[in-house]
C-alpha cells in the first residue's frame, strides 16, 4: 500500500495555499483555463441542441470543460456535485443507481424501474437504465448540468434537469490523450484515448478506454482485510464517416464491467440495551451508539467509532455488465438540417449485499436486474426566415426490464424454528425468511416536441416551445417465499400522458450581457412500484409529477472580458411529486412509493469567474435553496412543512487555478508549473422525507487540490493529488432499518493522494 508522510502532505498543502495566497486566490468553476492573453474563453455549450456561446443560452447551465475535469480531479458522475452548486449525487451502490437531485428535485428510490428526475445524456443518447448510468464517464470532451425542466428539446422529458457527456469525437487529425494515476489504497487509474483519420477527409476513428481499481479504503475485522475495493473498466470506439460535406455520420459502440465490492456499510445500532442510553423516541441517543449498550436486533454492536473498518461476513460483489451502440446522424439539406439518434443500451447486474453491515446473518440482499434499451430522436432544425429558427422533433424509446431480486431475512434465527414439518426453519410470521419481488416491466415512450426562437428586435428574443409525451407500462409482479411460493400476483398495464412546454423572453442589452425570463412546465411519467411488497394496493400505479418553473437570470462579462457573473433566481411549484420511503411494517423495512401531493422551492444561485491576471483564474459558485413539502400525510404521519430530501439550504464551489511559467538556464522555456485548490461546501441535509437528525448529515466542506509540472510543448504533465485534504468524515446516503435494530450509512472516501502523468499529442 503506498504511504506518503506527513512531510509530503504538508508540502502538498503548503504548495497549493501559498500560489493561492500570493495571488490573492479563492475559487473557479466552470471556465475553461485562460487563454495567452488572460482573459476568459468562450465556453461553447450544445444545451439548446446547436453549438451556442454558453453566455448566450438563457438557462442555468453549469458548463465543465475537458481542461477543468483534468485540473480538478473529476473521476465520474459522483465527483460533479464539488464543481456544480445545487446538484447532489449520491448511491448506496457500488456501480449503480446514481440518485440525481438538481436544485432539490430528484428520486430517492434505487430499484431499477425507477426513473429519475434528471436525465442523463451520453453524446445526445438518453442513459434510460441506471444500471448504465455510471459506465461512460471517460475521455470526455465536456460535460454540462441543466438546471431546471427540459423537454422541448430534449427527447426525454425531466423535471429536475439533464446531466450532458460528451465524449471526445472522432477527428481526421491524429490525437492521443490519457492519464495514469496511482495513489493511497493501492489506486490505479489509467485512460486513454486515440484517434485519426482512416480515409482522410472521409473516415475517421477514436479508441478510448479506463480502467480503474484499488484495495478499498474500510478493514473488514471479520476476514482481516480490506473493502470497498474497486474494479472495473471500460471502452469505446467511434466512426466518422463524412461521405460529403452536407453529411455527417457517427457511430459509437461502448462497453463495460464492474467486479468490485459491493457498497459496504457502517452499522448503526439503535436498540438500547440500557434505559439510560435511550433517546425520548426509544431508540439509542445520538452520543451512545458506539457505547456497547447499544445493538442491532441480533445483538451486534460496534463499538470501534472508526466509519472505515466494520465486521463483515458476507463477501460482497457488485458485479455489472454493459454494453451499447449509437447513431448520430447530421444531415444538412439547405434550408433544413435534420438529425436523427439512435441508441441502444443493454445492462444487467448482480449484486450481493452484506446490508446489515455486522458478522451475522441479519439481513443480505441480492440485486439482480437485466435491462435493454432502444431509443430513436429525429430532429429537424430550420430558419424560417431572417428573425424566426423553428425546431421539431419526436422521440421514441423502448425499454424492457427483467429483475429477479430478494431478501435474506434472520437467517440466524432459523434454529429456533426447525422442525420435522419445516427443515429449513423458515418461519413468515416472524419475518425469517428470503423474499424475492420478481418483476418484469415493459414501457413504450413517445413524444412529440417543438421550440420556435422569434427575434422581435435587435435586443429582444421570444421563445415558445410545446411537448407532448406518452408512456405506456406493462407491469408482471410477484412476491415469492423461499423462492418457490407465490405470496403475491399483480399485473397491469396503464398508458400516461402530459403537455409541457417553455416560454421565455431574451434581452440583449449590449454584447457582454444578456437577461432573460422563464416559464418551464416539466413533466415525469407515472409508473409502477419495483420494491419488495406484499401488499397490492403498494404496487397500485402512481400518478404523473409535475413541476412549473418561473426563472429569471442574467449573463454578463465583463472588465474587458477577465470577469464572467451568471446568476439565476427561481421558484418551483412541484405537483403530485413522486416519493420513495422507507418504513416499517409488520416488523420489518418496507419499501413505499407514492405521491406526496406538492412542495414548493425557491433560490438563486451565481457563478463567478474572474482572471485578475494573466495565469490566475478564480471561480465562486454558490446556491441557496429553500424546499418544503405541502398537504403532505405518509403512512398516518403529517409531513407538511418538512424539507425535501437532498435539499441542503447551501451549496458553495470554488475553484482556484494558477499557472507560472518556468525559466531555465539562459532563459529557455522550461516549461509551467501548475496548482489549483478546489472546495465545497454543503449544509445540513436530510436523506429523508421525515427530516430526522439521526437520518442527516451536517454542513461540511471538502478540499482537494493538485500541484504539478507542464512540458513547454504542453504535451506531458506530472504531479501530485490529494483528494478531501483534511480527511473531513462525512455520509453520502443512509438506509432506515430500525425495525431491525440499526441503520446502514454509506460513508464518503476518507483521504486519498497520489500522482499522476497526463499526455496530449
Amino acid at each position: 500500500m503506498m504511504r506518503i508522510g506527513k512531510a509530503g502532505i504538508g508540502f502538498m498543502l503548503l504548495s497549493g495555499v501559498a500560489l493561492g495566497a500570493l495571488q490573492g486566490t479563492a475559487r473557479a468553476q466552470s471556465a475553461a483555463p485562460p487563454d495567452t492573453d488572460g482573459v476568459l474563453q468562450e465556453i461553447v455549450v450544445t444545451a439548446q441542441k446547436r453549438a451556442e456561446n454558453l453566455q448566450d443560452v438563457p438557462v442555468a447551465i453549469t458548463a465543465l470543460t475537458a481542461e477543468t475535469l483534468e485540473k480538478t480531479g473529476v473521476r465520474d458522475v459522483q465527483d460533479l456535485p464539488a464543481l456544480t452548486p445545487g446538484l447532489q449525487i449520491k448511491t448506496s451502490d457500488a456501480s449503480a443507481n446514481p440518485k440525481v437531485f438538481i436544485r432539490g428535485v430528484g428520486l430517492n428510490d434505487f430499484n431499477a424501474n425507477a426513473a429519475g428526475a434528471v436525465g442523463i445524456y451520453a453524446d445526445g443518447v438518453f442513459v434510460a437504465s441506471p444500471l448504465a448510468q455510471l459506465g461512460q464517464f471517460f475521455d470526455l470532451e465536456r460535460v454540462e448540468v441543466l438546471k431546471g425542466p427540459q423537454g422541448t428539446l430534449y427527447g426525454r422529458n425531466t423535471t429536475g434537469g439533464a446531466i450532458n457527456i460528451t465524449s471526445r469525437q472522432p477527428t481526421f487529425d491524429t490525437t492521443s490523450d490519457g492519464s495514469l494515476e496511482y495513489g493511497r489504497f493501492n489506486s490505479v487509474k489509467a485512460e486513454a484515448g486515440v484517434g485519426g483519420a482512416i480515409v482522410p477527409g472521409k473516415l475517421a476513428v477514436r479508441l478510448a478506454g479506463v480502467y480503474e481499481r484499488d484495495d478499498g479504503d474500510t478493514y473488514n475485522r471479520y476476514y482481516n482485510d480490506y473493502v470497498n475495493a474497486v474494479n472495473r473498466w471500460g471502452g469505446r470506439a467511434s466512426l466518422l464517416f463524412t461521405p460529403s460535406d452536407d453529411l455527417s455520420v457517427t457511430v459509437q459502440f461502448h462497453g463495460g464491467q464492474n467486479r468490485g465490492d459491493s457498497r459496504y456499510f457502517q452499522s448503526r445500532p439503535l436498540i438500547p440495551q440500557d434505559p439510560s442510553v435511550a433517546g425520548p423516541d426509544g431508540l439509542c441517543a445520538a452520543g451512545a451508539y458506539a457505547s456497547g449498550l447499544c445493538t442491532d436486533a441480533l445483538g451486534y454492536a460496534d463499538t470501534d467509532n472508526n466509519p472505515y473498518a466494520g465486521a463483515y461476513n458476507v463477501k460482497g460483489q457488485d458485479k455489472v455488465d454493459t454494453w451499447g451502440a449509437s447513431v448520430n446522424v447530421r444531415w444538412d439539406l439547405g434550408k433544413a438540417t435534420l438529425y436523427s439518434i439512435t441508441g441502444f443500451d443493454s445492462a444487467e447486474r448482480n449484486d450481493l449485499e452484506d446490508t446489515d453491515a455486522s458478522p451475522n446473518n441479519l439481513l443480505t440482499s441480492t440485486y439482480k436486474a437485466t435491462q435493454h434499451d432502444v431509443s430513436q430522436e429525429l430532429r429537424v432544425e430550420a430558419p424560417l426566415g431572417d428573425r424566426l429558427r423553428a425546431v421539431a422533433g419526436a422521440y421514441f424509446l423502448h425499454d424492457y426490464l427483467n429483475t429477479a431480486s430478494q431478501y435474506d431475512i434472520l437467517r440466524d434465527l432459523r434454529p429456533l424454528f426447525i422442525t420435522d414439518d419445516n427443515p429449513t426453519g423458515f418461519s413468515l410470521e416472524n419475518n425469517v425468511a428470503t423474499v424475492g419481488y420478481p418483476y418484469t416491466q415493459i414501457s413504450d415512450s413517445y413524444a412529440v416536441f417543438g421550440q420556435v426562437d422569434y427575434q422581435l428586435t435587435d435586443m429582444v428574443t421570444l421563445t415558445g416551445g410545446l411537448r407532448y409525451s406518452q408512456d405506456d407500462k406493462d407491469f408482471r409482479y410477484r412476491s415469492t417465499v423461499e423462492q418457490v411460493v407465490d405470496v403475491l400476483n399483480y399485473a397491469a398495464s396503464k398508458s400516461f400522458d402530459s403537455v409541457s412546454g417553455r416560454a421565455s423572453i431574451q434581452v440583449k442589452p449590449t454584447d457582454d450581457v444578456m437577461l432573460y425570463a422563464s416559464y418551464n412546465r416539466g413533466y415525469k411519467s407515472g409508473g409502477f412500484f419495483g420494491g419488495y411488497t406484499r401488499d397490492p394496493a403498494d404496487l397500485a400505479p402512481y400518478a404523473d409529477e409535475t413541476l412549473d418553473a418561473y426563472e429569471v437570470g442574467a449573463k454578463t462579462e465583463l472588465w474587458n472580458k477577465r470577469l464572467r457573473l451568471n446568476a439565476a433566481g427561481f421558484y418551483y411549484d412541484y405537483s403530485n411529486l413522486q416519493v420513495f420511503q422507507i418504513v416499517t411494517r409488520d416488523g420489518i423495512p418496507t419499501q413505499t412509493f407514492n405521491n406526496a401531493a406538492n412542495a414548493r422551492l425557491y433560490g438563486v444561485d451565481a457563478d463567478v469567474t474572474l482572471v485578475p491576471l494573466k495565469g490566475l483564474e478564480i471561480s465562486l459558485g454558490g446556491e441557496y435553496l429553500n424546499s418544503e413539502y405541502q398537504n403532505y400525510v405518509s403512512e398516518g404521519e403529517t409531513l407538511t412543512g418538512n424539507r425535501l430530501p437532498s435539499a441542503p439550504r447551501w451549496t458553495l464551489s470554488g475553484l482556484v487555478s494558477y499557472d507560472q511559467p518556468l525559466d531555465g538556464a539562459g532563459g529557455k522555456d522550461a516549461g509551467t508549473l501548475n496548482a489549483s485548490v478546489n472546495v465545497s461546501y454543503r449544509s445540513l441535509v436530510y436523506f429523508d422525507s421525515h427530516n430526522l437528525t439521526r437520518l442527516s448529515q451536517s454542513g461540511y466542506w471538502l478540499t482537494d487540490a493538485r500541484l504539478g509540472w507542464t512540458a513547454p510543448n504542453g504535451t506531458i504533465s506530472l504531479g501530485l493529488w490529494v483528494r478531501n485534504l483534511f480527511d473531513q468524515t462525512y455520509i453520502m446516503d443512509i438506509n432506515n432499518l430500525d425495525s431491525f435494530g440499526l441503520d446502514s450509512i454509506s460513508m464518503g472516501s476518507p483521504r486519498r493522494f497520489g500522482g499522476y502523468l497526463s499526455w496530449h499529442f
